[in-house]
């Protein structure tokens, strides 16, 4: 197997074993962490096959939060190249994958919204 090198911050979808297993093609294993200077917002979802099966109505999505006192929980992933373009594929043009630092200190990707996206 491939060196699992790209680290992920998840704090929605990806970190259910259900999920990760469909798209990703394994059950991930992770560390907590977590983002300070962002917080969840909601986004619509606007397909009834994805509500259907998630059994959910909306996504979380992070946001920036201009007073820096927001903090949110997640799990730390290693992915391979593969798996991360396989997690792009996942997380849609709602998402911008973007280069964020957690409270251990470590630099992983993030899907934050794209710009421009209004959510709740």
């Amino acid at each position: 197997m491939v060196a699992a090198h790209e680290p992920l911050f998840a704090y929605g979808s990806l970190q259910r074993a259900d999920v990760q297993r469909e798209q990703i093609g394994r059950q991930l294993v992770g560390t907590a962490d977590a983002l300070a200077g962002f917080r969840l917002g909601r986004l619509a979802i606007d397909d009834p096959e994805v509500v259907r099966r998630s059994g959910e109505t909306h996504y979380p999505v992070l946001t920036e939060d201009a007073a820096a006192s927001q903090r949110v929980a997640g799990t730390l992933y290693w992915l391979t190249k593969t798996e991360l373009a396989a997690a792009d594929a996942y997380e849609a043009e709602d998402y911008e994958r973007r280069r964020v630092t957690l409270e251990s200190g470590r630099t992983a990707w993030a899907y934050v919204a794209a710009p421009g996206l209004e959510t709740e």
